[in-house]
């Protein structure tokens, strides 16, 4: 089973991901779990990608298609794999597509701007442990407080207004054509992200199987 999971921010891929990686019994892989991966084990073209991530640079789309296509072949995605984060283009399922990586099913999580804005800017961060909680999913026990080491809580600044707004308009301009992109080849399905993530997920898994 080879998936690809997109959607807007806030539309909670990575969760699902990780709740369909216990399900289905295949590897999730996320663009940043590739690219640490890559530059960790030493690879040429994980060597190719820290040179440019050492310099600020974004990491160029063919480097990108290397490092999917080398990781895609390993032992643990014989029976398949869930790419999160990429293709974020068209340009990049295309040259996915050239380099046979396979694609059964995508599978785009559509949310209302009105819940994403709830969920991200909801959310609060400990800059000292890691733990994400949210003032209204998942509050702390003492607001604003985190739980496991009483640090003050943040709003990082990616889930700042001004920022989801920013990252909604780079999602419509250049994700969203995957949509047309992936409906022509027949493989294209889209699923309502406001359900709660078990009767999601559960539609999700029947549709794979």
């Amino acid at each position: 089973m080879k998936m690809v999971l997109f959607g807007p921010p806030g539309a909670g891929k990575g969760t699902q991901a990780e709740v369909l990686v216990k399900r289905l019994g295949i590897p999730a892989i996320s663009t940043g779990d590739m690219l640490r991966d890559a530059v960790k084990r030493g690879t040429p073209i994980g060597l190719e990608a820290k040179a440019f991530m050492d310099a600020g640079k974004l990491v160029p789309d063919d480097v990108i298609i290397g490092i999917v296509t080398e990781r895609v072949s390993r032992e643990d995605c014989a029976n398949g794999y869930i790419l999160d984060g990429v293709p974020r283009t068209v340009p990049q399922a295309e040259a996915l597509d050239k380099q046979g990586v396979g694609i059964d099913f995508v599978i785009a999580i559509d949310v209302d701007e009105d819940l994403i804005f709830k969920r991200l800017g909801g959310r609060r961060a400990c800059l000292n442990c890691g733990a994400t909680y949210h003032v209204s999913f998942k509050p702390p026990a003492k607001e604003g407080i985190c739980n496991n080491c009483g640090t003050e809580l943040v709003t990082r600044t990616d889930d700042k207004q001004e920022a989801i707004k920013t990252r909604l308009k780079a999602y419509a301009k250049d994700t969203e054509p995957l949509i047309d992109y992936y409906k022509a080849q027949g493989k294209f399905h889209l699923m309502d992200g406001s359900k709660d993530l078990m009767d999601l997920n559960e539609e999700i898994c029947n549709l794979v199987k």
